[in-house]
């Protein structure tokens, strides 16, 4: 019997790259393996949300919540799970489940909380993983998303962009299309 490919589908909120600088520093310090499987980013949807959605639909429903860009205000550190560190959403994310309840068409969903990963629990702990290398952060950071992006990996591949949709094309009557990634 042949094992078939893992493959993971989420919408993502990556960091722009003109704000991203300062984070990616620390992420790769904090943890090399997370940052070179993905950039920094705030997950919308998580695959389980979308596995029943078609690309059409999925496109329909973005098209239908892109009323704006998204500005999150992000907190300082926070540690979770062991040795894992994020930046918590601290305004911004009533908001963010709103764009979420739109995409996935429903009030029944969890609402995860709006956060930016720095150092993930399930890879090993760097040595530079310590309170230190967070130092370079400002105590808040105020972020702006215009973009939604359907981001898929392979087995434990990097992340791959499939589709980018921005968020200001609900005004837009005719179905626009979700640009090619890279």
């Amino acid at each position: 019997m042949l094992e078939t490919e893992h493959v993971r589908r989420q919408l993502t909120l990556f960091v722009p790259h003109g704000l991203a600088a300062a984070i990616e520093g620390v992420r790769r310090r904090v943890d090399p393996v997370q940052s070179g499987l993905i950039a920094a980013h705030v997950t919308l949807c998580r695959e389980d949300e979308l596995e029943a959605l078609s690309m059409l639909e999925l496109r329909r429903r973005l098209v239908r919540a892109a009323s704006g860009p998204l500005t999150l205000v992000f907190g300082p550190p926070t540690p979770f799970e062991s040795h894992g560190m994020l930046l918590p959403c601290i305004d911004g994310a009533e908001e963010f489940q709103a764009l979420r309840r739109t995409i996935l068409d429903t009030t029944a969903i969890r609402a995860p909380s709006a956060h930016l990963t720095l150092a993930h629990p399930r890879n090993p702990r760097a040595p530079e993983n310590v309170g230190s290398a967070y130092a370079a952060l400002p105590a808040t950071i105020t972020i702006t998303f215009d973009a939604v992006a359907l981001i898929e990996q392979r087995a434990a591949q990097p992340w791959v962009v499939r589709a980018t949709l921005p968020l200001d094309a609900g005004d837009n009557p005719a179905l626009p299309r979700m640009s090619a990634g890279a």
